[in-house]
């Protein structure tokens, strides 16, 4: 038989994926995968069974359909303070395939880019499946400051282009207006692309402030603005993102679109129109939501005695679990699902270094889970047995 692509060796499934498998297989609390536990709004969950009976589950547009992204556009105008137009929105399946579509576009076999470490672990892969050498900029626990210095370093190896996911995932953290002015003076400097993943935009913990880079003097010209719906709006299934952008950019990003996924599902676009319609207090509730949902988490962790991170935004917490003595994060993974029922993702997967003393949880669910992975932990830590 012939070979299979040699890329195929260049990285594993994904650990997250690989983790709600395990999940699944011991009946254990689910914080690896992060999908919200409750139920989409239901004004758009009505708005979806309407719908149903209506004319609109044939092909939609490549772009998009035009109500989705005129709504879009309204709402990235007001983000970035400048004039979006919707033909600088593309519609997508989920960020995901926004954020692949978009290296696709800018980059030729062999290029470099940036990346932030910590990082989702998408972003190396995509690079390795495009043919990239990804350049790692170090950010370390447990704040997880910008030293600008690292950066420049970075960018001076030839970079075309930098990945900047603000909220971080995995670990929360929300760029500071002066961190991303730096990044801004330094894109124009090295004449870099930025590719932005902003999913967790509206999940954002008081004090701390989101800024759109887009939004910066000049970046709009050299950015690309993904995000999605999955997070805002509870609806991780419906796999619908978009991308913002110069036309220019987004005409050769929609090449890739196109014969990745030919369109985004035409009812669920249809549907999300009526999300993209919500007042101020729908993103008020959520932020209050969320606050509490970490309070619980961290608050239950500080009493247990395992020390964290507190994100400023997103929903997701690293625990660190080097006091539990295990050499390998994945050892300790597979303990905590098989033997207490609570499925988290080895940090491994997420830093550069390949440091082992994290394990990811995310917050995502009803009260009364959060309290009874709490207990769990709680008999971990003393030794006991669930």
């Amino acid at each position: 038989m012939q070979p299979l692509n040699r890329r195929n060796k260049l990285f594993l499934s994904s650990r997250i994926r690989e983790m709600t498998i395990l999940a699944n297989e011991n009946k254990a609390i689910n914080l690896a995968q992060g999908f919200p536990e409750f139920a989409p709004p239901e004004k758009l969950t009505d708005t979806l069974e309407r719908i149903s009976t209506e004319k609109v589950h044939q092909y939609a547009p490549n772009w998009g359909i035009s109500e989705l992204r005129e709504k879009i556009a309204l709402k990235q105008s007001g983000s970035f303070g400048l004039d979006v137009s919707p033909e600088e929105v593309l519609v997508t399946c989920g960020s995901t395939e926004a954020m692949i579509s978009c290296q696709m576009a800018l980059f030729n076999e062999g290029e470099k880019v940036a990346i932030f470490s910590p990082y989702y672990n998408s972003y190396e892969a995509n690079a390795l499946i495009t043919g990239v050498e990804p350049l790692f900029i170090n950010l370390d626990p447990p704040d997880f400051a910008l030293d600008l210095n690292r950066v420049e370093d970075v960018l001076k190896k030839g970079v075309k282009a930098l990945i900047l996911c603000n909220p971080a995932n995995p670990e929360g953290k929300v760029f500071t207006r002066e961190e991303l002015l730096g990044i801004a003076s330094l894109a124009e400097k090295y004449d870099i692309y930025v590719i932005t993943d902003e999913v967790y935009e509206h999940i954002i913990f008081n004090p701390y402030v989101h800024i759109n880079f887009a939004s910066l003097p000049g970046m709009f010209e050299r950015t690309l603005t993904c995000s999605s719906l999955s997070k805002t709006y509870s609806v991780t299934g419906w796999r619908l993102g978009y991308v913002t952008g110069p036309e220019n950019l987004l005409r050769e990003v929609r090449k890739y679109h196109d014969f990745f996924t030919v369109c985004a599902p035409t009812p669920l676009q249809t549907a999300a129109v009526t999300a993209l319609g919500f007042d101020r207090d729908y993103y008020d509730e959520l932020i209050q939501l969320y606050t509490e949902k970490r309070r619980i988490l961290t608050e239950g962790l500080d009493d247990i005695g395992i020390r964290h991170t507190t994100p400023q935004g997103s929903y997701f917490v690293l625990a660190n679990i080097s006091e539990f003595g295990y050499e390998s994060d994945v050892d300790f993974a597979h303990h905590l699902v098989a033997d207490y029922k609570i499925a988290g993702v080895p940090g491994s997967c997420f830093f550069a270094d390949r440091r082992n003393d994290y394990i990811r949880f995310h917050f995502a669910k009803n009260d009364v889970t959060l309290y009874e992975v709490l207990e769990r932990l709680r008999k971990l830590k003393k030794g006991e047995p669930l």
